[in-house]
């Protein structure tokens, strides 16, 4: 797994849950340098919560059960250390420190090692590039593979063989049914060999939790004409491009839309130790020339309005905010972190996990997830992460386990859903 973003490494139905945005934004602040890792925890359900009244509750986003007893244990480890830390001698404290300093110069070395990381993953950016290309050519018809090429041990030959059997007896019993004329154009239109891969990208978005969530069903004629997905890395500053290719269309102008990320890659000045590499903390998008009347982002309501003194009702009409997938391309603007709400910053920690989904796992590996063969490994992984954090959650059920950096933050913080165990 790549380490090009910290935060990202969470379960397909956590991220769903923040999927909303996409359907309908319904906010228009803006804001500017954001951390979604370290400012989500610290601002969500901060006042609700009272310790003395808290319940066991399950965590929507991956069904880890935060108990009571394992924040209270939480807690008192971090009491403890605080205690510990009161204790020391002044000399010892003057010793850690130095320790401390050490370990900033240590970090800012970790910051270069990313960068450089980054500027190789550009190096071998452009080696992928000859494959992908060849797979948009035999995706969208301009190249048809060889038998060479076309060389790869199947799942299940017979039941390659059973398919191509049913197959050829369709055809032939359409053509005994029908009249003769009829039946030869059926039969031409059987054989006629079909070009590329149809709906490759649409049936990608649909096979996949996190952008089938997002996919509306007016939004799938448009996504019939999706050609391509590109990655393109950027250096000074550190991000990259996702481009979509379109081909012509009835719905938009546009031959490509694009959306770019920008990352940062030091340590923030209020917290150098909570670095963990790169992360993403600006996106934008573009703007789609759409075509008379086909804007699918937007949609026309009516609403009869009845006046008040003569009793007469007017119908009024107003254009709102439409669920769809191209909504991802008009991302609420990042201005001022401080004047960001909850609602702004879950929307934005979804689009960025979004697009960092799309540039390290879809596009990489875009076959895979048109089989299905990429998606059975994601449960696998999903079920095995659930595994470790159960075992580790009744570590801490006594009080005794092991708690780490984050549940104390956390519980310091007074957000019981992020005090699990990673």
């Amino acid at each position: 797994m790549s380490n090009s973003l910290r935060h990202v490494r969470r379960s397909q139905p956590e991220i769903i849950i923040c999927c909303a945005w996409l359907a309908n934004r319904g906010c228009n602040a803006s804001h500017s340098k954001f951390n979604p890792t370290m400012q989500m925890a610290a601002n969500k359900v901060k006042d609700d919560v009272e310790l003395d009244e808290m319940e066991d509750e399950e965590d929507a986003g991956d069904g880890v059960v935060v108990s009571k007893r394992s924040l209270l244990g939480a807690l008192n480890q971090y009491q403890n250390v605080l205690e510990m830390m009161q204790a020391l001698s002044p000399s010892v404290k003057r010793r850690l420190k130095a320790l401390k300093r050490l370990q900033f110069e240590a970090t800012k070395v970790e910051a270069q090692f990313y960068q450089e990381y980054h500027e190789l993953e550009m190096k071998y950016e452009a080696l992928y590039q000859p494959f992908r290309d060849k797979r948009k050519e035999i995706v969208n018809g301009a190249h048809e593979p060889t038998d060479q090429e076309s060389e790869w041990p199947s799942d299940d030959e017979k039941e390659d063989d059973l398919c191509d059997e049913t197959t050829k007896m369709k055809i032939e019993d359409v053509a005994a049914d029908s009249k003769p004329a009829a039946a030869a154009e059926d039969k031409n239109k059987k054989n006629e060999p079909e070009k590329g891969i149809p709906d490759f990208w649409l049936t990608i978005f649909k096979n996949v939790g996190i952008l089938s969530e997002m996919v509306q069903e007016h939004d799938e004629p448009i996504l019939k004409n999706l050609k391509d997905i590109v990655v393109t890395l950027t250096d000074k500053p550190m991000g990259f491009n996702l481009d979509f290719y379109f081909a012509p269309n009835d719905f938009f102008n546009n031959a490509v839309l694009t959306k770019h990320y920008e990352m940062k890659c030091e340590p923030d000045e209020g917290d150098p130790f909570s670095f963990e590499g790169p992360e993403i903390v600006k996106c934008t998008g573009c703007t789609i020339d759409w075509k008379k009347g086909k804007n699918v982002t937007v949609k026309v309501v009516k609403k009869k309005q009845k006046h008040r003194s003569r009793g007469s009702v007017r119908t009024v009409t107003r254009t709102v905010q439409n669920d769809s997938f191209f909504n991802f391309f008009d991302p609420p603007a990042v201005e001022d972190e401080n004047e960001m709400d909850d609602h702004i910053q879950s929307l934005l920690t979804a689009d960025f996990e979004i697009g960092h989904y799309i540039r390290e796992r879809i596009v990489p590996n875009a076959v895979l997830f048109f089989t299905g063969e990429a998606l059975e490994d994601e449960d696998y992984e999903e079920e095995e992460e659930m595994e470790d954090e159960d075992e580790e959650e009744g570590e801490n059920e006594g009080g005794g386990g092991v708690v780490n950096k984050a549940s104390l933050r956390n519980a310091a913080a007074g957000n019981p859903n992020e005090c699990k165990q990673q």
